[in-house]
């Protein structure tokens, strides 16, 4: 071999090398939530559903949502809101359609005046949610 094609040889190698490195350097990384803080945070929510009260059950729902739309905030899910963000991420959810019908039921709660809730569609909602941040790493 002459020296003008093993110096090729190592200028394909050397670029090769950078390239590599250069992707391993902008490679978006997941985020880490503080998993102790939204455990905590989730079980008051929990707690909070009382199934002889009703008032507890779209205080649940709608204190779920505000927790997983955090922790997609905090993931650096893009939009301006949780909707937005919902449409953004739907990879990141084992059942993204569940989501969606408990983020479609907070919305239900927090523009219809008359929204009756049962037990049942707040600890399902709940299930819904805390699933949800487990898909995310955030519990």
């Amino acid at each position: 071999m002459n020296g003008g094609v093993v110096t090729f040889i190592i200028a394909i190698v050397i670029v090769g090398v950078f390239l590599i490195v250069a992707m391993m350097l902008t490679k978006k990384r997941a985020h880490k939530f503080d998993v102790e803080e939204y455990q905590t945070r989730f079980l008051k929510i929990e707690n909070r559903l009382n199934k002889n009260n009703p008032a507890t059950f779209a205080m649940t729902i709608i204190s779920g949502d505000k927790l997983l739309d955090k922790a997609l905030m905090e993931a650096g899910v893009p939009g301006k809101t949780m909707g937005e963000r919902l449409k953004k991420s739907g990879d990141k959810f084992s059942d993204v359609n569940a989501v969606w019908r408990a983020h479609k039921l907070r919305n239900m709660i927090a523009h219809e005046d008359d929204m009756d809730l049962s037990f049942k569609q707040a600890a399902g909602a709940l299930a819904i949610y805390k699933q949800a941040l487990k898909d995310l790493g955030a519990i």
